[in-house]
């Protein structure tokens, strides 16, 4: 009997909470069950080398590449047609923004845009084949739509929608031709049904995958980090994530200055991440907290340095459900995440972590008063020791998607 063929499509492998739930979902599956093809559009990210031998990565295509690439390279290497419908996305987005005044992040609605402008130019992905699912885990959701062929056709989605600008008339279209739409937790169903909320009966919730197995040996599978030194009794914060306006980097400088304020002033925060620090590198300037703050860039393995740090922070505008949350209570670290939409959903807080205010003023003196309470901390620590993260058997629920779809 033939294994059913399940097709996978992300945009890339950098570190990031949904490039490291698929590579979760991929070491979950059992191949004697399935036969899996995954569609990397650009074979970038230290996430690449983690892909299981039984997955058949499918090569790179030129014109999906690029899509990741800034325009002005588009254009140099001769993707007029690219370069154009991006451009022409980013300005119908523009005048979306514009009529709407709105002041919300931009990022998922202007992809929305770019979907519809540029995939209708993208090649078909392995036209000769048929799937029996094809899953679009992270990017253009129009890929798996129109340039695949499957019995069953599903997205993901990793993030609270209602936190995010996006064309509800442009996304519904798009979102109400999937089979099945899966979400990662209750209060990202929650926020995407209040603004589609026709497409109700289409969710299902599959949390992201993670094996406390994996993130503990990875903690230790390399020497400790020398680019994060603690210097006598000092107190080592650590953030890990794409810099983005969702993950509100740039106010780390400002929150940290008013917690030395406050008294406490042997402490560190170090930043993992990639993408445009300017901001970040700029408020660091400003508020003179160039040796508090301390950008590391990307890292190819951030779980030594989970390992490494004394309180994991996430002080996010908002989140889907996030992985890095959740590898730092595997390495039994006290959390601390704003209270942004979702954060309720991942932490009990006093339990399993803490939650404090985003606002700076008050995220600060939070902040303080619970990284001075030494006893608060290391009990927080033995509770979250004493707990169960993994979810392996969340890969159960997607064996059913694939047995609706035969």
């Amino acid at each position: 009997m033939n294994k059913p063929r399940i097709l996978l499509t992300i945009h890339y492998l950098e570190i990031g909470g949904a490039e490291t739930s698929l590579i979760g979902l991929l070491q979950a599956l059992d191949y004697c069950k399935v036969e899996v093809d995954l569609f990397v559009y650009s074979h970038k990210g230290p996430l690449m080398i983690l892909i299981p031998p039984q997955v058949n990565l499918l090569p790179e295509s030129r014109k999906y590449t690029i899509t990741e690439m800034p325009i002005s390279d588009v254009l140099r290497m001769g993707y007029i047609d690219v370069a154009l419908a991006r451009l022409l996305a980013k300005f119908k987005y523009r005048l979306f923004r514009q009529k709407n005044k709105s002041e919300l992040p931009e990022d998922m609605g202007l992809y929305q845009y770019m979907a519809n402008h540029v995939a209708p130019l993208l090649p078909n992905i392995n036209p000769e084949i048929t799937y029996d699912l094809a899953v679009n885990f992270c990017g253009m959701q129009n890929v798996v739509l129109d340039k695949v062929k499957a019995k069953k056709k599903v997205a993901w989605i990793h993030t609270d929608y209602s936190k995010v600008d996006t064309d509800r008339n442009v996304d519904l279209s798009m979102w109400s031709r999937f089979d099945t739409i899966i979400s990662i937790s209750d209060d990202v169903s929650r926020t995407f049904c209040e603004v589609f909320p026709s497409l109700s009966p289409k969710l299902t919730i599959i949390e992201n995958i993670l094996s406390p197995e994996f993130v503990r040996m990875r903690a230790t599978s390399t020497e400790l980090p020398g680019d994060m030194k603690r210097e006598g009794n000092e107190i080592i914060l650590l953030s890990v994530g794409r810099y983005s306006p969702a993950k509100n980097y740039e106010n780390i400088p400002f929150i940290l200055k008013k917690i030395i304020e406050k008294g406490v002033s042997n402490i560190r925060w170090y930043i993992i991440g990639y993408g445009d620090d300017s901001l970040i590198r700029h408020n660091i300037a400003k508020t003179g907290m160039e040796n508090h703050v301390i950008l590391l860039g990307k890292r190819e393995n951030p779980y030594p340095y989970i390992e490494s740090c004394d309180i994991y922070v996430q002080p996010s505008r908002f989140e889907g459900k996030s992985v890095t949350v959740r590898e730092a209570q595997i390495l039994g670290k006290p959390v601390i995440v704003t209270n942004y939409p979702t954060a309720r959903s991942q932490i009990k807080h006093g339990i399993d972590g803490f939650i404090v205010p985003l606002e700076n003023d008050t995220c600060a003196e939070a902040m303080s008063k619970l990284i001075t309470d030494k006893n608060r901390l290391i009990e927080l620590s033995e509770n979250i020791k004493n707990h169960d993260f993994g979810n392996q058997r969340e890969v159960e629920k997607f064996y059913d998607l694939i047995e609706y779809a035969k």
